[in-house]
């Protein structure tokens, strides 16, 4: 049985798959410039790609652009990702800077959920998640491979692993090669979450290829999705608009 999560307004874990957007921009104008721009009737939660912001290791001017993003976005749901170089991010950062970073955000109450990639260390993973649930903050735990699809059973195994170190949404976004890597990670997703899983799953194929693992997420068993409004954080992201539309016409059909 999946067992939702609850986040401001939004339930996540049932029915048609929640759509995150992604905020890239380099500056705090940028920054705050594209969640004034967005029309936020079609998105349901804003994840901040804190790695692309220029001043990100400037804890004054971090706090402070947070604390207008915040603003700005009201009562919107903010997730708070620095995605590490090794997993597709656009900054290296050493392992003590990634764990205070996050710790400082998890303690301002301006965010709602923080990622945290798996492949860190169990241990500094394990003490990330339970300092975020200390401060109300929940956590989606990660795992992005760019090049390539790992084998059902290591999908499976990965996200097994974020659960026991008790994350509360557990996602793994993976590269296809070809059709057969897509139909894998749909496989993955679908036994995951009808066999082991207790909370929500969030699973995607990259690219091309993978455009219809965004797309079907409610039939395999993918909570959530990724959209685009300008510039996109990982291949394959598809316009929120068109996005919505799609998503509608497979909830309607089940």
């Amino acid at each position: 049985m999946i067992r939702t999560v609850q986040i401001r307004d939004l339930t996540i874990g049932e029915g048609k798959p929640n759509v995150i957007v992604p905020i890239v921009g380099r500056t705090r104008s940028e920054i705050l410039g594209n969640a004034l721009s967005m029309d936020l009737a079609q998105i349901d939660l804003i994840e901040w790609r804190v790695d692309f912001y220029e001043d990100v290791f400037d804890s004054v001017k971090l706090l402070n652009t947070l604390a207008q993003l915040r603003d700005t976005l009201k009562e919107m749901p903010i997730l708070f990702t620095f995605r590490t170089k090794s997993e597709g991010g656009e900054k290296e950062i050493r392992i003590n800077e990634y764990v205070n970073l996050n710790n400082e955000i998890a303690k301002t109450g301006l965010v709602d959920l923080i990622d945290v990639e798996i492949m860190l260390g169990d241990e500094t993973v394990e003490k990330l998640i339970k300092s975020f649930h200390g401060y109300g903050v929940k956590v989606i735990a990660s795992n992005h491979d760019f090049q390539k699809t790992p084998s059902e059973e290591e999908i499976i195994f990965r996200l097994k692993k974020m659960q026991v170190m008790n994350a509360d949404i557990l996602k793994i976004a993976v590269m296809p090669n070809n059709r057969e890597d897509v139909l894998k990670l749909m496989r993955a997703t679908n036994r995951m979450q009808t066999e082991y899983a207790d909370r929500p799953v969030v699973a995607m194929s990259m690219g091309g290829l993978g455009v219809i693992t965004r797309l079907s997420g409610e039939v395999f068993g993918s909570a959530m999705t990724f959209g685009a409004v300008g510039q996109v954080s990982a291949p394959g992201q598809i316009p929120v608009e068109e996005l919505d539309v799609v998503l509608n016409i497979v909830h309607n059909a089940l």
